[in-house]
C-alpha cells in the first residue's frame, strides 16, 4: 500500500481541530487516512473529527499524552510513510509533496522536516522562522517510527518529540531540515507551546536525563567489549 497516513493527537481540540484537519485535506497528494487520536478529550473534539468523514478516523483513548497518542497512530497507520501534525497547527500549501519527494529521492532518510512561523490566534504570523524538529512539521517512515519506540510523555507533557528524535539519531538513523516553510505553529493560552512553566521546564529536564542515561549505558557498553 503506498501513500501517506497523518496523525494527529487531540486533547479537548474542539476549537482548532477543523482547521488543522482542512489544511491537511487540501494537500496534494491527499493522504491516504487521516488519524486522529482523541486523548481522552471532554469536549466536543471526536464529533468535530468526524464531522469531516473519510479519510479522518477518530480513535479514542483514555487521556495519556501528546506521545502516547502519537504511539497509538503509528501503531495503527497503513500507509509507508507518516506525517504529524498537532491539532491546534496547520500546514502550509505543499507541504505534503515537498517532504515526500524528499524522501522517494532519498531512500536513506529516515525522516523529514520542513521550518515553520508561529501565529497567535486571530493574528497574522510572525516574521521570524524557526527549524521545525516538531511533530507538525515531520514525515517519517512507518517502519522506522515503529523501530524506534513509543513517544514517551515526560513531566508536563513537554519535550515528547525531543526525546524521541534524539533516540532515533542515536539509533543511526538520518534526519534532515528542509529549508522551505511548511507548518504555522499556533500560539494560544493553555497550549503546551505558550510560553514557559515549571511543568514545562521539568518535562525537558527528564528528556535531559533520559538522554545521559543513554549515553553512559552505551559508553559502559562500549568499554565492556573493549575489555
Amino acid at each position: 500500500m503506498s501513500g501517506y497516513s497523518v496523525v494527529i493527537p487531540a486533547f479537548n481540540a474542539a476549537a482548532t481541530l477543523a482547521a488543522a484537519l482542512e489544511s491537511v485535506l487540501a494537500q496534494r497528494p491527499a493522504p491516504l487516512e487521516i488519524l486522529v487520536i482523541d486523548d481522552g478529550s471532554t469536549d466536543d473534539t471526536g464529533n468535530a473529527a468526524r464531522s469531516f468523514g473519510a479519510p479522518v478516523r477518530v480513535i479514542r483513548q483514555d487521556n495519556a499524552g501528546p506521545g502516547s497518542a502519537t504511539t497509538r497512530g503509528f501503531s495503527e497507520a497503513k500507509a509507508p510513510l507518516i506525517a504529524t501534525i498537532d491539532a491546534d497547527d496547520l500546514w502550509l500549501p505543499g507541504k505534503a509533496a515537498l517532504q515526500l519527494g524528499r524522501l522517494a529521492a532519498e531512500p536513506g532518510l529516515a525522516a523529514v522536516f520542513g521550518k515553520y512561523r508561529e501565529f497567535k490566534e486571530g493574528g497574522e504570523p510572525r516574521a521570524e522562522v524557526y527549524d521545525g524538529w516538531l511533530r507538525s512539521c515531520m514525515t517519517v517512515r512507518t517502519d522506522i517510527a515503529r523501530a524506534v519506540g513509543p513517544v514517551i510523555d515526560p513531566p508536563g507533557f513537554s519535550g515528547d518529540m525531543v526525546d524521541w528524535l534524539a533516540r532515533m539519531r542515536e539509533a543511526g538513523h538520518r534526519q534532515e531540515m528542509l529549508a522551505e516553510v511548511v507548518t504555522l505553529r499556533r500560539i494560544r493560552p493553555g497550549s503546551l507551546s505558550y510560553g514557559r512553566s515549571h511543568a514545562a521546564e521539568a518535562g525537558y529536564l527528564f528528556v535531559v536525563r533520559e538522554a545521559m542515561k543513554r549515553r553512559k549505558a552505551r559508553e559502559a557498553a562500549e568499554k565492556s567489549r573493549r575489555i
